[in-house]
């Protein structure tokens, strides 16, 4: 499952990169960059449980 997170995670800050146009201050990539790190930080939480649940 974290691996699934991490994934979402690189692809939305993938989509953030592409979508630069002048400026990185634009609604859309600052949204996209927020889901992207949601992203890496819940797959960070879902890995750190597994190795502690083990």
């Amino acid at each position: 499952m974290a691996i699934l997170y991490f994934l979402m995670g690189l692809l939305f800050a993938y989509l953030a990169y592409t979508s630069v146009q002048d400026t990185i201050w634009n609604a859309t990539t600052i949204l996209l960059a927020a889901v992207a790190a949601l992203g890496f930080g819940v797959g960070y939480r879902y890995l750190r449980m597994h190795l502690k649940k083990e």
